[in-house]
């Protein structure tokens, strides 16, 4: 299977300030690979590097074998990109927007375009000025799957979108990896990639923390549960069952985090008159936070000065 992306020792320093550190990736033809960490964790950084948006201050990065500097026109031809922040000309339509963009491609499949807007429910003939901020993702959505390319990079590109336009986007997504295109997504939110992606890298002040299919990252989630009782339930009921930590009682509340199936706390609250369950799971941030100490992420520049 033919590597589309390869990092190695990619480094990244904005002055005193910590971008990327020694990032070795590799992401191969026809899987969707999430690059996950919590905001200025150094993702934004990453892929701006592959685009040659920006320079390394060390290693190197391929696409397509191609050395990611000295060969970006090409590689851009085979690239759909997705910024973090994505605005332009204040007059010009959604539809004006991506014909815009479609024109610089050479021309695009218009057909396949009006297919992209009414998947994911945009009305392109309102002026940019006009569009929320969920629209203007959609228009940037829009732009950088409309030419089918070989290879997605997209910045968060959930952001501002509603559950179910969310849905259809991920199946457009899925679609791309059916037609053995790659996609190389970023995300701060672990459900996004648990039912997405196939492998995932974990980056976190910089450095990569964890490579590995989605079913090995799936161990560092946990849920916060919370459980109330018609009357005062004793936490210590809860304490010694697998997975279960960091147990409160408060009168009839009972909260814990569990790690893995929750089917066992169910059955012993069951049996004390369980009023109500509610069970979060937390966002990425709130894992590495669990899993690797409470430093505070450092901001990400916006760009490389």
């Amino acid at each position: 299977m033919e590597t589309v992306i390869r990092t190695e020792g990619l480094t990244k320093h904005y002055g005193s300030h910590r971008g990327i550190i020694d990032v070795d990736l590799e992401v191969r033809e026809g899987e969707i690979f999430g690059f996950l960490g919590p905001n200025g964790a150094g993702k934004t950084t990453t892929m701006r590097i592959l685009l040659d948006l920006i320079r390394p201050s060390g290693g190197r990065a391929e696409l397509f074998g191609m050395d990611a500097m000295r060969d970006a026109v090409a590689i851009h031809k085979r690239v759909g990109y997705l910024p973090g922040e994505f605005d332009l000309y204040d007059r010009l339509t959604g539809w004006q927007t991506i014909e815009y963009f479609g024109n610089l491609r050479g021309g695009v499949d218009r057909e396949y375009v009006k297919r992209l807007t009414d998947a994911l429910d945009l009305d392109p003939g309102r002026r940019w000025r006009e569009y929320s901020r969920g629209n203007k993702q959609k228009v940037a959505l829009v732009v950088a799957l409309q030419h089918r390319p070989d290879l997605l990079i997209l910045d968060e590109p959930t952001s501002g979108l509603d559950p179910l336009i969310q849905q259809s986007f991920f199946e457009l997504v899925r679609e791309a990896r059916t037609e053995g295109r790659t996609v190389f997504l970023s995300s701060h939110i672990i459900d996004e990639v648990d039912r997405t992606c196939d492998r995932v890298a974990i980056i976190r002040e910089g450095r990569l923390a964890q490579v590995d299919r989605i079913e090995a990252v799936r161990q560092l989630a946990f849920h916060h549960v919370e459980l109330q009782f018609a009357a005062p339930v004793g936490g210590e009921l809860f304490t010694g069952i697998d997975g279960v930590s960091r147990v409160t009682a408060d009168d009839g509340r009972v909260t814990m985090r569990v790690s893995g199936p929750i089917g066992r706390v169910i059955e012993v609250a069951a049996a004390h008159r369980l009023v109500d369950v509610i069970s979060r799971e937390p966002n990425l941030e709130d894992v590495f936070l669990a899993q690797y100490g409470r430093e505070e992420p450092t901001e990400e520049p916006t760009d490389d000065r």
